[in-house]
């Protein structure tokens, strides 16, 4: 497998590298996900090594990892955005691209099958059923990974202040309010729909819901290490129902990762 993922390596370097350009916005959001690749990555393998998987299986979430935003460099190239909701879904043209590449052939036929599904599914609102409990678990392994990194990403633009310097490809409207709906999803507990944010706000609020779609006490403990969770909350309106989300969301926390949460 050594070999195979050396050859990957190389190909996604080159593949991310091409979609370079002078349009300095462009360049802005292909350096964003380049970059957030590697850190998925290593977040995949760290990860993969704390559940104490063999070998074989930490390369292959490695290779999810390496892979899971494919999609993101043609999506851009076809429709000048990362909107999934102004475009096409990146998952699902990640699988696209996926399938072009020889190297993929080299794998064994259920790895090939494990790594299209976590990929396809690492960005869906819920992972979609099946029986395979080893389609499942990497699945869980990327959609943890990704969430953690992103948190990474938005952090500079948590604050109101900073909402209009977010770049265009990723946000949402400045204003800080947060729509009705979100309150009450927030409140509820009930996952949110990214593709119906308008608000600056109503994008915190996405955030801080993944918190309850966290899989492993790996990454909930990196989360509240990194402050990602305070850094949030600190920035969202002042209201009795958001106040009640976020009383409902640490105590979900405290008790997820009793002992392993500082």
């Amino acid at each position: 497998m050594q070999e195979i993922l050396k050859e990957m390596h190389g190909w996604m370097a080159n593949y991310m590298k091409s979609f370079y350009s002078d349009d300095e916005e462009v360049q802005q959001g292909i350096l964003i996900k380049e970059k957030h690749t590697g850190y998925v990555t290593a977040n995949c393998i760290e990860l993969a090594k704390f559940l104490n998987f063999s070998k074989h299986d930490t390369e292959l979430a490695e290779i999810i990892g390496l892979f899971h935003d494919v999609g993101r460099f043609r999506q851009y190239s076809l429709y000048k955005t990362f909107n999934d909701a102004d475009s096409e879904d990146h998952a699902d043209l990640g699988i696209t691209v996926i399938e072009e590449l020889d190297f993929f052939k080299k794998i064994p036929a259920a790895d090939y099958e494990i790594v299209k599904f976590a990929i396809q599914q690492h960005n869906k609102k819920t992972v979609a059923p099946t029986n395979d409990e080893r389609k499942i678990l990497f699945a869980k392994v990327i959609r943890d990974a990704d969430k953690l990194d992103i948190y990474r990403v938005l952090e500079p633009f948590l604050a109101q202040d900073n909402a209009d310097k977010m770049p265009k490809f990723i946000k949402g409207k400045a204003r800080a309010d947060v729509s009705p709906d979100f309150v009450e999803n927030f409140v509820t507990g009930k996952q949110a729909d990214y593709r119906k944010i308008r608000t600056n706000g109503d994008r915190k609020i996405v955030r801080l819901m993944w918190v309850y779609d966290i899989n492993f006490a790996w990454t909930m403990k990196k989360i509240v290490e990194r402050g990602y969770i305070d850094k949030i909350v600190q920035n969202l309106p002042q209201d009795e129902k958001i106040a009640e989300g976020v009383k409902n969301l640490r105590d979900y926390v405290e008790n997820f990762c009793k002992g392993v949460c500082k």
